[in-house]
């Protein structure tokens, strides 16, 4: 009996990744340095001096707060770089440069611009966010974490976590913890009420952390070294998504079953099932190097980098 052999072929399926461009563009006077979302408005600090208030639904701005000049190392006259801003209550916080040997100004805006700290106080601040009301986290270039308590204007504690220079940081929800970021790739998740450190997150990144994320006790870190990593802040487990370039911005959604990351030179965005990892959209059309990116909610992103202009995206 002759014998038919029919041989097995396999095919493979591969679905395409679907590419989103923005759904509209906000322009904004000044290279965007920092940005939060309070609600529907984003906060939005330049380096022109001054942060700007966009409403969101219609992306109208819908106040301007600017702060003085300064002056540069040649003596010149120069808008400030606002490099950190917050809100809480109708209350702004401004940290800047002062142009003198590296020392930061911080104001808070409250019906009037009130200055707390000065360059003869002669702090290397990189970023703030408020904690509550009256008290502001800080971030050195030093890599210390402080509490500014604005009553006293005193720290109610400053702790070194490493010898490392800072990155980033990131507050969970209700700011209780704070995962802090810097240039090992270690990751130091730390208590906010004491400045206690709570666990170190390492492993994932041998390398300088460039920003961090922090939702629903999950963790992402975007890696100098092309790796964009995740933990989990109870755990302590972690793992990566290896990128094609230098990953310089993360988010994670509020439920953190989506995570963003800058994965290749063009500056997209590469948006991941968390808990598979696989690619579920690329957001292609930034124009230059992204320093942040916003989920307002599972659909709605917010992007930022080195120009004048906010990328609105919708994975709808």
């Amino acid at each position: 009996m002759r014998k038919i052999f029919i041989p097995l072929i396999l095919i493979s399926i591969t679905w395409a990744v679907p590419t989103i461009i923005p759904t509209s563009i906000i322009d904004i006077n000044g290279t965007v340095k920092d940005m939060v979302l309070d609600g529907d408005n984003l906060i939005v600090a330049t380096d022109m001096g001054h942060i700007e208030v966009i409403n969101t639904i219609n992306n109208k701005k819908i106040r301007d707060i600017n702060i003085p000049d300064i002056k540069d190392f040649v003596g010149d006259v120069t808008p400030a770089r606002v490099m950190s801003s917050d809100v809480i209550n109708n209350k702004y916080l401004l940290l800047s440069d002062s142009g003198k040997s590296g020392y930061t100004n911080l104001f808070i805006y409250e019906n009037n611009l009130t200055q707390i700290l000065s360059p003869k106080n002669k702090n290397t601040i990189i970023k703030a966010r408020f904690i509550d009301s009256t008290h502001i986290l800080l971030g050195y270039l030093s890599n210390e974490v402080s509490l500014l308590d604005l009553t006293t204007k005193e720290e109610k504690y400053k702790v070194q976590l490493s010898e490392s220079k800072f990155s980033d940081f990131a507050l969970n929800e209700d700011k209780s913890k704070v995962v802090f970021a810097c240039e090992s790739g270690i990751l130091n998740l730390v208590d906010v009420k004491s400045g206690k450190i709570l666990k170190e997150l390492k492993g994932q990144n041998v390398d300088n952390v460039y920003r961090v994320d922090f939702k629903n006790n999950i963790i992402s870190g975007a890696g100098q070294d092309r790796r964009g990593s995740i933990y989990s802040a109870s755990s302590g487990r972690g793992s990566y998504i290896t990128g094609d370039f230098l990953i310089y911005s993360t988010a994670l959604s509020p439920n953190s079953s989506k995570v963003a990351f800058s994965m290749d030179e063009k500056n997209n965005i590469s948006i991941y099932n968390r808990l598979s990892k696989s690619k579920i959209a690329i957001l292609k059309g930034q124009r230059s190097t992204l320093n942040a990116i916003i989920f307002k909610d599972e659909t709605r992103i917010f992007s930022s980098s080195d120009d004048s202009s906010i990328m609105v995206w919708d994975l709808k």
